[in-house]
């Protein structure tokens, strides 16, 4: 079996690990950091953006999308407070560099993506890393994975606009964690939770994301 499943592997390159440190003074989260360091994200960007692969910044992608600040995946990981043997969505694919990090956290990942060329080449950086426990699913992200429901944690990592689609929210399990850029005129971090009172939602700092497309239904 290749490597996942709530077992973080050691730092790969030293340039991961730096890249860790870097982000501790704003992430308390020894296992979001173990992650980070061990997932090498010069992998998940395009050949011409590589020397800039280990700087704190969002860098394009393909089909105008782009990796994600490693600051805002590194918090995104801390808020979903993973354990192994979690069951987790992730919603918008992109790159592939936050589904390997999910991957060293939890059980299984599902991670689903509208562009089918992104979700492809997403897919072999991830499986070139020896990453087994990520399934790759091609579609409408806002609509979840219904058929793989309850997770115990979901990841969206596109602006969900005023509020999250109800059909993501209604996949969380007893006590889950989902968390998603919200918002319109400004986007915030927002962690959604669903206790035995309901969901509780809590916005947190601004961030800026790519929009995630809803189809009309």
């Amino acid at each position: 079996m290749g490597v996942g499943g709530g077992a973080v592997a050691p730092p790969v390159v030293n340039e991961a690990s730096s890249l860790a440190e870097q982000l501790r003074p704003m992430i308390t989260s020894d296992l979001a950091l173990a992650a980070i360091a061990s997932v090498p994200r010069e992998r998940f960007v395009p050949a011409h953006e590589r020397a800039r692969a280990y700087e704190n910044v969002a860098l394009p992608i393909a089909c105008g999308q782009t990796i994600s600040q490693p600051l805002v995946v590194a918090r995104m990981l801390e808020l979903l407070e993973l354990e192994e043997g979690d069951r987790v969505l992730d919603v918008g694919t992109g790159s592939g560099y936050h589904a390997a990090l999910l991957a060293r956290l939890a059980g299984q990942v599902w991670t689903i993506e509208r562009h089918a060329e992104l979700s492809g080449e997403a897919e072999r950086a991830i499986r070139g890393l020896g990453i087994e426990n990520v399934n790759f699913v091609v579609g409408d992200g806002s609509a979840g994975l219904p058929e793989h429901a309850p997770f115990d944690a979901i990841n969206v990592a596109a602006a969900t606009g005023a509020a999250v689609p109800a059909a993501l929210a209604g996949q969380l399990a007893p006590g889950g964690r989902l968390v998603a850029p919200v918002g319109v005129e400004g986007q915030r971090l927002t962690l959604l939770r669903r206790t035995r009172r309901g969901m509780e939602a809590t916005a947190l700092e601004p961030v800026r994301f790519v929009p995630l497309i809803v189809p009309e239904r």
